[in-house]
């Protein structure tokens, strides 16, 4: 275990996010977007792969795995963090990922996001999506809009996560961490029973299935704030993919539901730097507004652009918005935007030669609403 503990704080150590431990290769850490060998380290076989990971799961995970083959559990270090574990079986023979979860809850005005994120602080009720890939600061987002509800309203938050990630201290509400596996068996009994439980906010660490998104939906409508996550890339798809989780014979009475209940979708990319040495986050934020019920209900999602667009005195911005802006602050390269972009004509002139210097000669030195505050490895939990 002493080695595992070793890796870990290198990892800490040189601000990587994740430590890749596969059989067959030397170890390696995530940072700044890309992986790199682990110095001083030499290869790992499968046999001395299963006995450093055995050691951190302990006997009872160990039989679990050997038995399921997959394992997902939380391991703290104290002084270094707590890490999000995920063991696996490959071709070569186990291994392991550990993400790095912060130690310290980052308030929300050190996360580099527009100052109207903190409006999703303030709902009383309704469902609150927090969106984007594995690995672009979901949980630590949700943990910063946590926060800030735990500090400034005496309200019961429960939360359930598969495993727990950041913990809360009880500050003005008070907290209760329920983990998937261990204090239930799924989400969405779980969900199910926070209604029951007089909870104010519920934080649903995955909406993976049909049962716990439509449990979410239900808590919404029945007065609770629910914060939830999905692994889409904006607000749009978010809104197609929740109903498309459904039978189709079941869609049309989904859309009345969810466009009663939706509060707010925020969606995030973290993007490498043009100086390579950081990730920078790009945000699409809608909140509610008297028209997003028609448009969800009349399934005309295309129009939630237009929505976001028309919201942007109350800080609202489309992810096109925001990959712009980095672009025009020089934070960014033109042909990662213009990757990661809806509609990239808007982005082919800047693929020009001297094109992007011109933009950020004419940009300022940042994003409308922040949208171009930096967000390093810290944030990717």
């Amino acid at each position: 275990m002493a080695d595992v503990d070793q890796l870990l704080r290198y990892l800490k150590e040189r601000d990587g996010s994740d430590l890749h431990l596969v059989s067959g290769l030397v170890p390696r850490i995530r940072r700044n977007g890309w992986l790199e060998p682990v110095e001083g380290w030499q290869v790992q076989n499968a046999d001395a792969m299963r006995r450093l990971l055995a050691a951190v799961a302990g006997t009872k995970r160990w039989e679990e795995f050997e038995t399921s083959r997959d394992l997902d559990f939380a391991y703290g270090l104290e002084g270094v963090a707590r890490f999000r574990v995920n063991y696996f079986c490959q071709e070569n023979g186990p291994t392991a990922v550990f993400r790095m979860i912060p130690e310290i809850i980052l308030p929300l005005e050190e996360l580099g996001l527009p100052p109207a994120v903190e409006k999703l602080a303030h709902l009383r009720q309704g469902l609150v999506l927090v969106t984007g890939p594995t690995g672009s600061g979901k949980s630590t987002i949700l943990a910063g809009i946590i926060d800030r509800i735990n500090t400034t309203y005496a309200r019961h938050i429960v939360t359930i996560e598969d495993p727990i990630e950041f913990v809360h201290q009880n500050k003005k509400s008070v907290l209760s961490h329920r983990e998937v596996g261990s204090h239930t068996n799924s989400f969405a009994p779980a969900l199910r029973a926070a209604v029951r439980e007089d909870a104010d906010v519920v934080l649903v660490g995955e909406m993976r299935d049909l049962e716990t998104i439509a449990m979410a939906i239900t808590a919404a409508e029945m007065g609770v704030l629910v914060f939830g996550t999905l692994h889409t890339n904006n607000a749009a798809k978010t809104i197609d993919r929740i109903i498309d989780a459904f039978p189709a014979d079941q869609q049309e009475q989904v859309r009345i539901t969810l466009s009663e209940s939706i509060a707010g979708i925020l969606s995030q990319l973290l993007i490498p730097g043009a100086d390579g040495k950081q990730r920078h986050s790009a945000i699409e934020l809608l909140l509610r507004t008297p028209g997003l019920p028609n448009v969800i209900r009349e399934g005309n999602t295309p129009m939630i652009y237009s929505i976001i667009q028309a919201g942007k005195s109350a800080g609202m911005q489309t992810m096109d918005e925001a990959l712009l802006a980095l672009v025009k602050a020089g934070k960014i390269t033109p042909q990662d935007a213009h990757a990661r972009a809806a509609e990239k004509q808007k982005f082919e002139a800047l693929l020009k030669p001297g094109a992007a210097g011109a933009a950020a000669g004419e940009g300022g030195h940042g994003a409308p609403g922040g949208a171009a505050a930096p967000a390093t490895e810290r944030q990717a939990a």
